[in-house]
């Protein structure tokens, strides 16, 4: 018996590894096959060109297969990853349309083309982004900044990023570009949209990528600096909220107020900040409710839509693929960064005067960038992995609404300052 046992062992072994040449060598003819089709639908793609298009792959056309590679990517990022896929979206199919060969560009970007009209309609005289706020502003519930106000400079704090980024890409720079890539910090894209524009940016395309890349990437960009900052001890500070009742006449006389204030502080912003207010005004009056729901649906999604595809019009390759997009690329995250840290360490700051029971969590101060209602959710989700009964949230968003304002005024300052 024991004979018998080692020899079917031995047929079982013999046998496993025949199975395994067979399945190595099966894998290695498929392998074979796919790069025969590859190659075979290469080998198509450039008789396409050649035959049809009457190119060849030259150093014109490999840029030109690059960006169409770069909007798909957006595509791909807007829909399987739902990386603010109503700008996304319409911005990686400009990018396809827009690095269409000569020969079929006549009707999208010529002088009398769709896209360069749509642009010099909303995008060059700065009308789609104004015309967005609103749509924002009809969105934004101020209530929780107003119920506890103080929660104000945090949001002012945030904008560090900014400011930081401004001296860093002046190095790098003439000023007024190093300006426009400053803004990326606001975390805000239509104001990034608005600065980069109006102090004419030549790298507009890359500025919004980035801006808006960052945006949706909040929830992975700042866990790991605000972790940095800050203690356990200093996650698990736990703040009371007061449900204070904020009344509709506080509700109405604050976008008017603000209006008034920010553009006598800061004049550049009167027009950002003014068309933010009457978008919240309408929320707010009680007597719009139609036109509020049409704001923050209709008229925002359509206008996302059309900047989408407009603002691809600066995402050619000859503007888009150098080295200065990576370094905007680059000093856009840095942006990102100063500013979460700015609203970290400005929390930080204060508790060194104030008693226990009235410290602030530091995380909150990260929620000051404009990226609403993300940042919000980022802070108490950290909060709650600390202590799980710890709720950030009201406190969060509160300087998150906040940050939207803070972000808007810092924008009119930059162009104060370099306009």
């Amino acid at each position: 018996p024991l004979k018998n046992n080692t020899t079917a062992l031995r047929c079982q072994f013999f046998a496993v590894k025949i199975q395994s040449k067979l399945t190595q060598k099966n894998k290695q003819n498929e392998r074979r096959k796919n790069m025969e089709i590859l190659t075979d639908l290469g080998s198509k793609i450039f008789s396409i060109f050649d035959a049809v298009l009457g190119m060849e792959l030259t150093s014109e056309v490999i840029p030109m297969l690059i960006m169409w590679a770069i909007g798909g990517l957006l595509i791909y990022l807007a829909i399987a990853k739902d990386m603010e896929p109503t700008l996304l979206l319409p911005m990686g199919f400009g990018t396809i349309l827009v690095n269409l060969p000569n020969a079929l560009l006549e009707g999208v970007i010529s002088e009398h083309g769709a896209i360069e009209i749509l642009y010099n309609a909303g995008v060059a005289n700065e009308l789609f982004p104004l015309l967005l706020f609103i749509g924002i502003g009809a969105m934004i519930d101020f209530g929780p900044l107003l119920a506890n106000p103080k929660l104000m400079i945090f949001g002012a704090a945030a904008q560090f990023g900014i400011f930081f980024t401004l001296t860093v890409a002046s190095l790098f720079f003439p000023i007024n570009e190093a300006a426009s890539i400053a803004i990326i910090g606001a975390a805000d894209g239509p104001t990034s949209i608005f600065v980069a524009t109006a102090l004419n940016s030549q790298y507009i395309g890359a500025i919004i990528v980035a801006a808006y890349s960052y945006m949706a990437l909040v929830p992975i960009v700042q866990p790991p600096v605000i972790k940095l900052l800050t203690t356990k001890k200093e996650r698990k500070i736990r703040m009371k909220y007061e449900g204070k009742a904020v009344s509709k006449r506080t509700r109405i006389l604050f976008p008017i107020i603000v209006s008034i204030i920010a553009g006598i502080v800061s004049p550049q912003s009167a027009v950002l900040i003014g068309f933010l207010m009457f978008g919240n005004l309408i929320r707010e009056c009680g007597v719009l409710d139609s036109l509020s729901e049409t704001a923050q649906k209709v008229l925002a999604n359509l206008i996302t839509i059309l900047l989408g595809i407009t603002v691809a019009r600066n995402m050619n390759a000859e503007a888009f693929l150098t080295i200065e997009t990576a370094l905007i690329l680059g000093l856009g995250l840095v942006a990102f960064i100063f500013d979460t840290a700015g609203g970290v360490l400005f929390a930080k700051f204060l508790n060194l005067f104030l008693p226990e029971g009235k410290k602030f969590n530091p995380m909150i101060g990260a929620a000051g960038i404009s990226a609403f209602p993300m940042s919000s959710r980022v802070v108490h989700k950290l909060g709650l992995e600390e202590d799980n009964q710890n709720f950030l949230l009201m406190h969060a968003t509160g300087v998150n609404v906040s940050g939207q304002v803070a972000s808007v005024i810092a924008g009119g300052m930059i162009l104060k300052f370099f306009g």
